[in-house]
């Protein structure tokens, strides 16, 4: 049994613009998710506008029971690659035309898709989507909404509205004053008795303290795409806590943002939460950045299990710059074991111009850190991926090895059979990637899911494959970070290069702080 409050009540024959917010993955993945909630509350905002969520696999709104095909806009979110999937089943059970050309002949919703993956490379789904939201949608929404029934040469000059039948080029949006930026005064609150519907934040605030990180980390993907870091006011921060638990009786918080312990206050943050009585939450943190200090303050408000990256041995994590050292990694683990706290570790393998022999240390690695639990008899689990390359990121040129992934997870599984270690599959990268880093010739594959299981063999077929001087995908987004720096660090990668992290090592000219901003 699910009940929520807090969700928007209209009658949505008062309004001009009916509007589906799709979440096309599982109800606790998607009410956990802070932006989708963000956009619910922005589009409600609206007098003109009602906006209803569709969850995955219900093909009925939640808000009124209504099906997709009563909407005038289908608007998705998509934060995960897989969820493509899904997005286009949701589509065809609900008798939608996939294709975009089909949808003119008839009656039917316009469909808008934005977050990470629509904004990182919207090529894959040109086919199925009309308009693209490239970047944070609180700066795109009004304006797009206000202009929804110009023609799409108008609405393809709005900043951050990307038309894949025009093809234009666009800059990616972010927020720049997070003092400023919407929040969610009136987010939803879930009250169920059901796994399906308990949330990872339930009874939580969900703070977000920061967007963006340039720590440049090569795999990873948003520390590219939404550059500069952004930071909110401490003071502002805790304002605002203070007003939803006065509200909603919430006396949780969960911090929320791309790299949480680099927020420059965190532990004066922590501390003053605390003092206002708040238990606080951290989903993960970065391993330099976190203290002793943090650790007691976070063992103080309740937490129980940290989540940490070491990603891989030290000399692969200098290739893929995240030079952190081993006496700095064991030394937290020590502190935090200590203090009580299980600990969850994320580790990668497939990382460029990696050997056996690296992996053979891998293992002794993990089982080097496996050890550690003993002294106080913490829990400890693992989770082992291989890397994805990424658009927008120096491993763009990099061609995923299905066969060789395959072989070191075999490997590997075999050697940490006694550990507790949870490894993703070589087949799922292989989707990933071609997901993240295909063109538009993708889409036939993704279409073909909804009516039988794609082989290995023909996702293998798909694989792309690109040099340095090749035009990507995604050229025509335009996400602030150059290519010039990005071959760089591409060359870098090669030669087992770091760069240092800009804030305290000064300015790369990447690109992401001098462009011109709308």
């Amino acid at each position: 049994m699910l009940m929520e409050k807090n969700f928007s009540k209209k009658n949505p024959l008062d309004v001009d613009i009916r509007t589906a917010l799709v979440y096309p993955n599982e109800y606790k993945v998607a009410m956990s998710n802070l932006g989708y909630q963000i956009i619910y509350n922005i589009l409600n905002d609206r007098e003109d506008t009602y906006c209803e969520r569709f969850i995955y696999p219900y093909l009925r709104s939640l808000e009124t029971g209504s099906p997709l095909s009563d909407f005038n806009i289908i608007a998705f979110s998509l934060q995960y690659e897989e969820d493509y999937f899904n997005m286009v089943k949701i589509l065809n059970d609900s008798n939608i035309p996939l294709n975009k050309e089909d949808r003119l002949k008839g009656k039917h919703p316009l469909i808008i898709a934005g977050g990470p993956c629509a904004s990182s490379n919207p090529s894959v789904i040109s086919d199925f989507i009309d308009i693209f939201i490239i970047g944070d949608g609180e700066n795109i929404l009004n304006e797009l909404f206000n202009n929804i029934h110009e023609d799409y040469d108008e609405l393809a000059k709005i900043p951050g509205v990307y038309i894949p039948s025009i093809n234009n080029k666009v800059k990616l949006q972010v927020v720049n004053d997070l003092n400023n930026a919407y929040t969610c005064k009136y987010p939803i609150l879930i009250e169920s008795d059901d796994e399906e519907f308990e949330t990872i934040f339930k009874d939580s605030i969900m703070l977000n303290i920061s967007r963006g990180c340039s720590r440049g980390c090569r795999f990873c993907m948003s520390t590219y795409l939404y550059r500069p870091k952004r930071e909110a006011k401490k003071e502002t921060l805790i304002k605002y806590c203070k007003q939803i638990r006065e509200k909603f009786k919430l006396n949780k918080v969960t911090l929320i943002g791309a790299a949480v312990s680099d927020y420059t206050k965190i532990n004066e943050l922590i501390n003053e939460l605390e003092n206002e009585g708040f238990q606080v939450s951290v989903p993960s943190m970065r391993i330099e950045s976190i203290t002793e200090n943090t650790l007691i303050k976070l063992k103080k408000t309740g937490l129980k299990t940290l989540t940490i990256a070491p990603e891989t041995i030290p000399l692969l994590r200098k290739r893929i710059n995240k030079e952190i050292p081993d006496n700095i990694i064991f030394n937290l683990i020590k502190k935090a074991t200590g203090l009580g706290f299980n600990i969850k570790y994320y580790f990668l393998i497939g990382i460029p111009n990696e050997t056996q022999e690296d992996i053979e240390n891998l293992v002794k690695y993990i089982k080097k850190i496996d050890q550690m639990k003993k002294n106080n008899n913490a829990k400890m689990s693992f989770s082992i991926n291989p890397v994805i390359p990424k658009p927008h990121t120096p491993l763009q040129w990099i061609k995923y090895d299905f066969k060789t992934n395959k072989k070191k997870i075999k490997y590997m599984k075999k050697e940490l059979k006694n550990i507790n270690v949870k490894f993703s599959s070589a087949r799922l990268g292989l989707i990933q990637y071609i997901l993240s880093c295909g063109d538009k010739n993708v889409g036939k594959l993704i279409e073909k899911t909804i009516q039988k299981k794609v082989s290995t063999k023909e996702w293998i077929e798909t694989i792309p494959e690109y040099n340095l001087e090749d035009k990507l995908p995604w050229d025509n987004i335009n996400v602030q970070v150059n290519k010039k720096f990005l071959k760089k660090e591409y060359e870098k990668l090669l030669n087992n290069q770091t760069t240092p992290w800009c804030e305290k090592n000064g300015c790369y000219n990447c690109g992401a702080c001098t462009i011109e901003k709308n």
